[in-house]
């Protein structure tokens, strides 16, 4: 844990080191730590935890540059060598940790949410312009007690003193967990000048398939604010969810003489759920699972800070309810804070 605060505070410290520093948007590399939890909403479960850290490069001319994609690709073809987009590549590592309401019974609680936790890589291309962002991920990782929710949640709380969950041996047995997902945003609306009071609207849909989930998606954001930066909108923690990384000059966190903005926004997200570990229980073998519903919505609020090379966000999320048996929707906090270097 000491390595690990470490780290992310060098990492955290290199662009305040650097903020006389000049950036172009296609060099620009960024660096994104998530974090949600129920707490912001004053319960403990559901969608009780998840951390995400994600890097995107800066500009690559065409994905074989990297070293790590192949030159050849037939399966997205043109979608990689469109001309008039620039080209990043991301890698994510996270983990997200789910429990019933009831928390205190040993015993399996059948009308109520699996426990269960994801600890996962994911891998994605982004194709963007000043209008146009496409994201298409590859999420590799495991289900079960191979992915150390229970550890996780365990730590947490002894360092908190809370109680710990006491129902983990009921939690989902251990599985593979592969998705693939694609989402296009767009900023179909931008009023104002790139230096001053704004707003935009920024819609976008998608889809995931795979084990872990599949659905599709679809839902929007507007801003409004002062020195509004360009990029895509906030992203809670989800597959392909947007890069908070700049797209051009104008924005704040690359600009010297405006290197500082304040944004509020609001979104809607509404997913067709076909699929949902978490709730069907495992693929593969017989396993605790309850009845999902088949649409979900997420009704969010929020406030990004903007300074120098970093962006501080807040977003309060409401969720409708995920399962039949489930006593009303959930309410939670996303935090986000990103780096530009």
């Amino acid at each position: 844990m000491k390595i690990w605060i470490a780290v992310l505070t060098i990492c955290f410290s290199l662009p305040w080191a650097m903020t006389g520093l000049a950036l172009e948007a296609d060099d620009a590399e960024n660096l994104v730590l998530y974090l949600e939890n129920d707490m912001f909403g004053g319960t403990d479960k559901n969608y009780s935890n998840a951390v995400k850290l994600s890097w995107t490069s800066g500009d690559i001319d065409e994905y074989s540059d990297d070293g790590f994609t192949p030159k050849d690709v037939p399966v997205l073809g043109s979608w990689l060598s469109r001309e008039g987009y620039q080209r990043n590549l991301g890698l994510s590592v996270g983990q997200n940790i789910y429990t019933p309401e009831d928390t205190d019974s040993k015993e399996l609680v059948e009308d109520d949410r699996p426990y269960a936790g994801l600890l996962y890589l994911a891998f994605a291309l982004y194709r963007k312009n000043e209008i146009t962002l496409d994201t298409l991920e590859l999420t590799l990782g495991v289900i079960g007690p191979a992915s150390l929710a229970q550890d996780s949640q365990r730590l947490v709380h002894d360092l908190y003193g809370i109680d710990s969950p006491q129902g983990w041996d009921n939690q989902l047995g251990n599985e593979l967990g592969v998705g693939l997902s694609w989402q296009r945003s767009w900023r179909m609306i931008t009023v104002g000048r790139p230096s001053g009071w704004g707003w935009d609207l920024i819609p976008h849909l998608g889809i995931a398939a795979g084990n872990i989930s599949t659905y599709a998606n679809t839902g929007f954001d507007i801003r409004f604010g002062y020195n509004i930066p360009r990029d895509f909108g906030t992203s809670l923690i989800r597959p392909a969810g947007n890069i908070l990384a700049p797209v051009s000059e104008t924005d704040p966190r690359l600009n010297n003489k405006r290197d500082f903005g304040i944004v509020w926004f609001a979104q809607v997200e509404g997913r067709a759920v076909a699929y949902n570990v978490f709730l069907d229980g495992n693929t593969f073998e017989d396993s605790h699972n309850v009845d999902k519903e088949p649409f979900v919505a997420d009704f969010s609020a929020g406030i990004s800070l903007i300074y120098k090379a970093f962006k501080l966000t807040y977003t309060h999320v409401y969720r409708t309810e995920e399962f039949t048996e489930q006593d009303g929707g959930q309410v939670f906090g996303s935090v986000a804070l990103s780096m530009t270097f």
